[in-house]
């Protein structure tokens, strides 16, 4: 038997919250949602006292009002009652706390009022479609009651065959090891299904927990707070650390005043420039001065004054360009600048005559690769000629 304090652990089931039951290696707790309902129920119960197993029942107001025999029986076999709620409905999550609070009250009044007796009830809840909103487990933890969801489930609510449950149930908590195992009693597939889960759990070596609240007669069962958790980390096992993001003390939110004038650095009535007080103060970094001179070299700017006149005029000839003259021409050299202006001979005029006569028939018909004797080159001979 495990005894359990709602207020000191309000939430359990790793489905939805980080704690479950302190359950060893092999153990499981049984739970069954939405009784009573007397031909599958009492089939259920009658199960269960076969094989000496006690789980805990989580039960439904209204069918609590409409059975309150289904109820009573649960009690006289000794197993634990929690609710959930009074009619079922599938909006926990989403419901006004109002509404929710309502559900959660009523449920609990329809489950007392059938057993006839407060004391029998244990502080022990369950909502609806594991549909949870931190308002109701606000509520429920308020109350003392112990939100309890699953760690793992057995789907034998759905259309499924029993020896699917069966399946479902044994794999996954083979896979966690341990914990609680949601079922419906309210389902025949799970009345079929059950006698075999629990002859494979005895088969496989688990043990089936019965969990009760503490009273002030019977207090909790001594645990460690890693108990708590499905798996705890090891100390053998490597586990990434990170580093917790300080806590800042920020000691005014007071708004910096504006500068004044008075703070900036005046000589002769001139505003210095930001280099200037740089290069004069010695500022410290780690305790070591800084360099008076920047390490790497400045940029030098150009003397722009000068620039101009330190470049060489360009020569006509530069920009002159030598064509291809027709190969009946005879080439003309052009004169120096410093050579004497001469008169031409008239066998130069008539080769002047020759050379106009074949640039005429040279820009009605070029040969191909050539280039033609065009009117500005002609000037330029004429030019050196005269």
């Amino acid at each position: 038997m495990l005894v359990v304090d709602p207020r000191e652990h309000p939430r359990i089931g790793t489905m939805q919250y980080p704690e479950t039951l302190p359950l060893e290696d092999h153990e499981v707790v049984l739970t069954f949602d939405d009784g009573p309902l007397p031909h599958n129920s009492n089939q259920i119960l009658d199960i269960l006292a076969s094989e000496c197993v006690k789980a805990t029942f989580f039960e439904i107001g209204r069918m609590a009002q409409v059975y309150p025999e289904g109820v009573r029986k649960l009690r006289d076999a000794g197993h634990s009652i929690g609710t959930h709620t009074q009619n079922h409905p599938l909006s926990m999550d989403r419901m006004p706390i109002d509404r929710a609070r309502q559900e959660i009250d009523d449920g609990i009044a329809s489950v007392k009022a059938a057993l006839g007796d407060d004391t029998a009830l244990a502080p022990f809840y369950r909502n609806p479609g594991l549909l949870r909103a931190g308002d109701v487990e606000d509520y429920l933890a308020s109350q003392g009651i112990q939100t309890w969801s699953a760690d793992f489930l057995a789907d034998d609510w759905r259309h499924v065959s029993p020896s699917r449950v069966y399946d479902l149930a044994i794999k996954r908590l083979e896979e966690k090891g341990r914990g609680i195992l949601l079922l419906h009693d309210i389902q025949a597939r799970t009345v079929a299904a059950l006698p075999r889960i629990l002859h494979e759990l005895k088969a496989r070596g688990y043990r089936i927990v019965h969990v009760v609240p503490a009273t002030s007669g019977q207090p909790a069962t001594p645990t460690e707070p890693q108990q708590w958790q499905l798996h705890p980390p090891s100390e053998t096992v490597a586990i990434s650390h990170w580093p917790k993001i300080p806590n800042f003390v920020f000691t005014g939110a007071d708004t910096l005043p504006a500068p004044a004038l008075s703070d900036f650095d005046w000589r002769d009535g001139q505003l210095m420039t930001p280099a200037e007080p740089l290069d004069r103060a010695r500022r410290l970094a780690r305790g070591v001065p800084l360099p008076r001179e920047a390490p790497w070299p400045r940029q030098s700017p150009l003397p722009l004054d000068n620039a101009a006149s330190a470049l060489p005029v360009p020569a006509e000839s530069i920009f002159e360009i030598q064509e291809k003259r027709h190969a009946a021409t005879r080439p003309v050299a052009p004169s120096s600048h410093h050579a004497e202006q001469t008169v031409p001979s008239e066998r130069e005029t008539d080769g002047v005559a020759r050379l106009i006569s074949a640039d005429a028939r040279d820009s009605r018909r070029m040969i191909p690769g050539s280039l033609p004797i065009t009117e500005p080159g002609l000037r330029r001979v004429l030019r050196h000629l005269i």
